[in-house]
């Protein structure tokens, strides 16, 4: 069984710098694609980026492209998401997420990922 488990959220002020974690486990992740979503109070959880584990291949969300940052670490089984210029329309509840496919494409719907962390909140002042 997969297992997702995020960290790194925090209130930061805006323009300020943030790093979150998502520790994987319970699979080979070769043939994954790791994809990180947001959640803001009463909107819809939205994509914000994607990386494929084995090609490393990354897709970002046009509001983050340039801020955002997302990696994996082969050695620790992780996938982070560097947020720089954090924006108070950042502010989210950021969830880790993961699917099996060897398609050479980017997921970026909700629908399309199996897999789902808990979730970290993420909080930017003006």
């Amino acid at each position: 069984q997969v297992q997702l488990v995020e960290s790194g959220g925090g209130l930061v002020q805006a323009g300020d710098s943030l790093r979150l974690s998502c520790a994987a486990s319970g699979r080979t992740f070769n043939s994954y694609t790791m994809g990180w979503f947001r959640q803001a109070p009463g909107k819809e959880r939205e994509f914000v980026a994607a990386i494929r584990w084995a090609a490393g291949n990354t897709y970002y969300a046009d509001s983050v492209k340039g801020r955002f940052a997302i990696s994996r670490d082969y050695a620790k089984n992780t996938v982070s998401l560097q947020m720089n210029s954090l924006k108070p329309e950042d502010t989210a509840v950021y969830y880790c997420a993961a699917r099996n496919s060897v398609a050479p494409r980017m997921y970026d719907a909700v629908y399309e990922y199996s897999y789902w962390g808990q979730g970290t909140q993420v909080t930017v002042s003006s």
